[in-house]
């Protein structure tokens, strides 16, 4: 009678020359066999037998929740958690930088969105270009007013910081409201007019905000009292601060019809002249002196006796 060993040999052989036979097959090993012929050789023999089971559940659920977090996206937060606001703020100096290079200098053909945002955009340059702007202008304008009345002896200096407040808002309603009507007017269009595209209504905000950085520095230089290079600053400031737009919102609205194309752009064209204007005229006025005050005269009448 052949021992335990020796029919695992043979088994094996077996096994061998099945697979050199055809290698795609699949071997099936029969452990009851030894199992029981071993069974009868003692109790301590019974359990070397037995087939061992691994669960491998928890490491393929592992293994899946790693391939989500790997291949996919993690979802957003709700509307009122501080995480889906954080992602509008998701981006880098240099991203920045390079944003406000391309909103001070537009080139026919490129455009903004598409060139410098890149599906990216941002509400972090946006804001603080607000918030600067902001200070830039109330500022310069109490220093301009107090520079032009400096040689004035009925003059008395009172900070006015009620031009930060109105510089607040008529900045920040501009930078927010008017985005929204051109948002709101393109995805009008674009279902009116099928041909036309269109972007997302943080795109339109973004373009905004960094097509005000110009004025920085701009609001700076209108310190200097004198009339012609104001208005030579504001209207260069205009011009590259409109093109921004009209380079931006010019592709999308020119597949619609001639009339709506043109009445879009100018509409935005007007809309920003206005609040370079309207900043200029409150802000940095230009003090009237008044004339040298003529002494009166006195005039003597004589009468004849």
């Amino acid at each position: 009678m052949a021992s335990p060993n020796e029919l695992q040999f043979q088994e094996f052989e077996e096994a061998a020359e099945l697979l050199s036979a055809d290698p795609g097959a699949s071997t099936l090993s029969m452990s009851g066999s030894s199992t029981a012929m071993t069974g009868g050789g003692g109790g301590g023999g019974g359990g070397e037998g037995e087939d061992v089971k691994l669960d491998l559940s928890e490491d393929e659920e592992g293994a899946k929740e790693s391939s989500e977090l790997l291949g996919g996206q993690k979802p957003a937060g709700s509307f009122w958690t501080f995480e889906y606001y954080q992602s509008f703020f998701n981006v880098d100096t240099v991203q920045v930088l390079d944003r406000v290079k391309g909103s001070v200098m537009p080139l026919p053909g490129r455009n903004f969105i598409k060139h410098y945002l890149k599906s990216n955009p941002d509400l972090y340059g946006p804001f603080w270009i607000c918030v600067t702007l902001v200070f830039s202008v109330a500022i310069s304008g109490n220093l301009s007013t107090f520079l032009s009345e400096m040689g004035n002896p009925a003059y008395h200096y009172r900070p006015q910081f009620h031009r930060v407040t109105i510089a607040a808002v008529v900045i920040f309603m501009y930078a927010w409201l008017v985005p929204i009507g051109v948002w709101g007017f393109l995805t009008w269009r674009q279902g009116t007019e099928r041909q036309i595209g269109g972007y997302s209504f943080l795109e339109t905000v973004c373009v905004y905000g960094y097509s005000l950085f110009v004025y920085i520095p701009t609001s700076v230089l209108w310190i200097i009292p004198f009339e012609w290079l104001r208005w030579t600053l504001i209207l260069v400031a205009m011009v590259i601060s409109g093109s921004v737009l009209v380079l931006t919102f010019w592709p999308v609205v020119r597949d619609d019809t001639r009339v709506m194309a043109v009445t879009t752009v100018v509409t935005i064209i007007v809309l920003h002249t206005l609040l370079a204007v309207g900043c200029k005229l409150y802000f940095f006025q230009t003090a009237v002196s008044p004339g040298p005050a003529t002494p009166p005269t006195l005039t003597l009448s004589t009468k004849a006796h």
